[in-house]
């Protein structure tokens, strides 16, 4: 049963639809993106408060483990940023080669910190 990858698909659809309209902003209308493009990424932030939502929906938690589960997610999604900003920022110092300059070397990063905290899942 592949149900849980339900939501990954909707935050992942959301994000990627914040995604375009942030570019489109940006290109078709430059003032409105000055004015709203801080709050844009921010959507992509709301994904993950609604897949916490959803996920304790889904497997009925009590109000006490819904107050756990969302506050554990807070503290390792603020991990997982704080972690990430140390590398680009370390990356951003290194001599990364040209085709991996940018994007690239942050998805395998990206990558890399996601397998090393699926090392956790076999702690719960």
């Amino acid at each position: 049963d592949i149900g849980f990858l339900r939501i990954l698909t909707f935050i992942l659809v959301i994000a990627a639809v914040v995604q375009f309209t942030e570019m489109a902003v940006r290109k078709l209308s430059p003032s409105l993106y000055q004015v709203l493009g801080i709050f844009l990424p921010l959507i992509t932030t709301n994904c993950a408060v609604l897949g916490v939502a959803l996920l304790n929906v889904q497997q009925h938690n009590s109000f006490f483990e819904s107050l756990v589960y969302g506050f554990g997610s807070a503290l390792g999604f603020t991990l997982v940023m704080v972690i990430f900003a140390g590398l680009r920022e370390r990356l951003a110092l290194a001599q990364v080669p040209a085709a991996f300059a940018g994007a690239p070397i942050a998805f395998v990063v990206a990558g890399l910190l996601s397998m090393a905290f699926m090392g956790f899942a076999g702690l719960a």
